[in-house]
């Protein structure tokens, strides 16, 4: 029976790799994945994208800070494009209510004018080399997670310093496939970054929230950083004797543009994806997480947007903020949307009755091994009932609300950790005066005072009440006897109590900084009241069930590979170098419906709303539209495109990622996905996901019409256009 089963089963779960499906590892493509993207227009090879020894594209390719936006390299001067939306904090920190570069933009016009950035890196990639060898004999089954990850940890280290003694890189040994496969990444960061230009919010955020994770998109999302390194072109911080980073490659720019089906490849630095969550987890995040996710970031951006309608100042203060919230915000709606759609739970329970049907039906080895693996995940997802909706209002109300309250947190253990010796003492001090002046800077205490008291409410309300820490006793005490619980009056008193309430304040406790004066601060009891319930009666419980969660999903994933053999598994997103490939794709979200491939700057000027600032039209781009002024960045019909699509496989950390054609040259910028896909992190839908773009005449186009900025064309290498 079993030899029946086996490829019944595999036509059942999968099919042959899909090619706008899948982020694949770049040293694996050779093997995997280069004679489909081939097949399906590629006309250069895996070598090509990616190479040890020689120059490739993923010398091109950056994460910055890390990760959580991708950027690439467009000349041989280290200038670097990325998304609007990556740098806007950058913009924010240099910007003053007289001087506003988020409203204005800001466009250097020659290299002494560019910005220098604190706290911004851009990594590259060396190289990634598969080392589950050197751990597959440590690591039995016998082993307790705890015993597991120690023992990773070990080797691990081990691999990394061997590899980075003596040279100026950084390696991690990171595991994929739920922890069966682990690969060594090296890497090589720049430190000295700055900022180049960026487009006016009114071209670089058009259409707003409202159209966020819409199509069709009209938004020029872009903006440009430089690298510098030492004269040697090593790495090195901020100098003015720094020179412009020299890439190894840089991408050519393709003025021809893309059409309807043209093949296409996006490489940058996806963040995270759940493609083997199993239905319990879909379950949980349905009635759970996404609910009260959704509730708390409307309380929070409603605050927030009434702070910043009632003066410019605060406005610019909350601007980044208000954007990072609402993006996800959105997001968990349209997946919650897209999940129940698409029967995402549905589709799950299917796939594991069929494993569970192959894992009864093998062999005594494979029972032994997987027998009892969705066991373990129902009984983790079980357990975790008892404090996912803590969990969820500890992360989004407490540690991510008001912010008094995670940075009272934040100075209680800088000051903690202030050392003995006097001249060093002397010198962490300055340095935490700076964070303050840096976070009081984007702060208003009035909407932060809102914010304490609403989130407040909202956990009282929604957490089970024998979960409450002892805060919440107190306000429910505070009147003297009054039933009604006035949450305005706890956060009230406590703003005009706390030292973290103001710089003044903030300063002042500074000056002679004292541990025990920040543990009786209240913004400092009420954070460390609701934080240490959790640690002391729910941590051990959540503890448990991430062991339980890792073990099963380990094994869920093992098993799905072990019984197909034949599918080509991609491992989900984890902040490493991923390549995507597809094509150029409309597509129809419904009935009756199609959605054109590409926008213009037609559909700019028809949505223009002088009312509504996310449909404000800078007068410049109205002048250059009136014209018909495009150059050489029209198409051949004499349009001038603004966003494509493409069914390429992207998420979150892709924003700013290349879209590159079949010859390896940039033809766009991603920053988006499309809203009647959004479980793609979950479950990639092939007929109607879509990625975003920035077409890359369009970038162009406002750089050399819009801002006058034509020196930094003239740096880029532009390829013939192909006909």
């Amino acid at each position: 029976m079993c030899k029946i089963l086996i490829p019944l089963l595999a036509l059942l779960i999968s099919s042959p790799s899909i090619a706008d499906e899948g982020m694949w590892l770049p040293h694996l493509l050779k093997s995997l994945n280069e004679s489909e993207m081939q097949s399906k227009g590629l006309k250069i090879t895996a070598e090509d994208i990616y190479s040890v020894n020689e120059s490739s594209l993923k010398d091109a390719i950056v994460a910055l800070n890390g990760g959580g936006c991708t950027a690439e390299m467009i000349s041989s001067e280290g200038l670097m494009l990325t998304n609007h939306h990556c740098v806007d904090n950058l913009l924010q920190i240099h910007s003053t209510v007289e001087n506003n570069y988020l409203e204005d933009g800001f466009w250097a016009m020659s290299k002494s004018e560019e910005l220098k950035n604190e706290n911004l890196s851009a990594t590259f990639l060396i190289s990634i080399e598969d080392v589950t060898s050197l751990f597959k004999d440590s690591l039995s089954i016998e082993l307790s997670e705890a015993e597991r990850n120690k023992k990773i940890s070990e080797i691990s280290k081990k691999i990394v310093s061997e590899k980075t003694d003596s040279t100026s890189y950084s390696a991690r040994v990171k595991s994929f496939y739920g922890g069966n496969d682990f690969y060594l990444i090296t890497y090589v960061t720049y430190k000295d970054l700055r900022l180049v230009g960026a487009p006016p919010s009114s071209i670089g955020k058009f259409g707003g929230d409202t159209d966020n994770w819409m199509w069709p998109r009209h938004t020029g999302d872009f903006a440009l950083l430089r690298i510098y390194t030492a004269e040697d072109g090593s790495p090195a911080d901020y100098s003015v004797d720094n020179i412009p980073y020299k890439p190894k490659h840089h991408l050519p720019i393709q003025l021809g543009g893309v059409e309807n089906e043209d093949f296409t490849m996006i490489m940058g630095y996806p963040g995270r994806t759940n493609r083997y969550l199993t239905s319990f987890g879909v379950k949980e995040a349905l009635e759970i997480t996404y609910p009260e996710i959704i509730d708390i970031r409307t309380k929070k951006l409603d605050i927030m947007k009434s702070g910043m309608n009632s003066s410019k100042e605060i406005k610019l203060q909350y601007a980044a903020k208000y954007s990072g919230i609402a993006n996800y915000w959105k997001y968990f709606i349209g997946q919650s949307k897209g999940l129940k759609s698409m029967r995402v739970y549905d589709k799950k329970v299917k796939t594991e009755n069929m494993l569970k049907l192959w894992i009864d039906s093998s062999n005594t080895d494979i029972k032994e091994k997987y027998g009892n693996t969705m066991q373990i995940l129902e009984e983790a997802y079980e357990k975790n009932t008892k404090v996912a909706l803590n969990r969820t209002y500890l992360t989004e109300a407490i540690f991510q609300g008001p912010e008094i309250l995670s940075f009272s947190y934040t100075m209680k253990n800088r000051i903690n950790a202030l050392p003995k010796d006097k001249e060093a003492k002397s010198q962490a001090i300055r340095k935490l005066k700076k964070l303050a002046k840096e976070f009081y800077k984007n702060y208003n205490a009035k909407v932060d005072e809102d914010m304490l008291s609403a989130m407040l409410e909202m956990y009282y309300y929604n957490v089970p009440k024998h979960q409450h820490s002892k805060i919440f006793k107190k306000i429910e005490n505070q009147l003297f006897g009054i039933k009604k619980l006035d949450f305005n009056y706890y956060a009230k008193n406590l703003f005009n109590r706390s030292y973290f309430s103001s710089e003044e304040n903030c300063l002042r406790l500074l000056k002679n900084p004292s541990k025990l004066l920040v543990e009786k601060d209240p913004a400092y009891l009420t954070f460390s009241s609701i934080y240490n319930k959790y640690l002391e009666e729910l941590y051990p419980i959540r503890k448990e069930v991430r062991d339980l969660q890792k073990k099963g999903n380990r094994l869920f994933i093992s098993a799905l590979r072990e019984m197909d053999t034949i599918k080509k598994f991609y491992p989900d997103a984890n902040s490493t170098m991923r390549v995507t490939y597809g094509n150029v794709r409309d597509y129809k979200p419904g009935e009756a419906i199609l959605y054109d491939y590409y926008t213009t700057i037609n559909g700019v000027i028809e949505k223009e709303d002088p009312t509504n600032e996310e449909f404000i039209v800078p007068e410049k781009l109205k002048e250059l539209y009136k014209a018909g002024d495009f150059g050489r960045y029209s198409d051949n019909d004499g349009n001038l495109r603004v966003n494509f699509i493409s069914n390429n496989d992207i998420t979150g950390g892709n924003s700013g990622s290349p879209v590159i054609n079949a010859w390896g040259e940039i033809v766009g910028t991603a920053f988006d996905g499309n809203w009647e896909a959004m479980s793609g992190d979950i479950a990639f839908e092939k007929n109607i996901q879509r990625t975003i773009s920035v077409d890359i005449r369009y970038i162009l186009f406002v750089i050399d019409k819009y801002a006058n900025a034509s020196y930094l064309i003239d740096e880029m290498t532009l390829a013939p256009i192909r006909e």
